[in-house]
């Protein structure tokens, strides 16, 4: 098993944190563009809601 993180003293680790396997790092390569929906969404939501209330 190769460790992301080297630590200089191996007994200051919970026993119970050296069972688990290690932590899946997502894919930096793929571009997602979530974010950019997301805050597409949230300005028409809000949008709609201000000019339905006001108007």
């Amino acid at each position: 098993m190769t460790r992301r993180l080297v630590l200089t003293n191996e007994s200051a680790r919970h026993p119970f944190r050296q069972t688990l396997p290690p932590p899946v790092l997502p894919d930096v390569r793929r571009h997602d563009d979530s974010d950019w929906k997301l805050f597409l969404l949230s300005f028409a939501a809000f949008f709609t809601c201000l000019y339905t209330f006001l108007f």
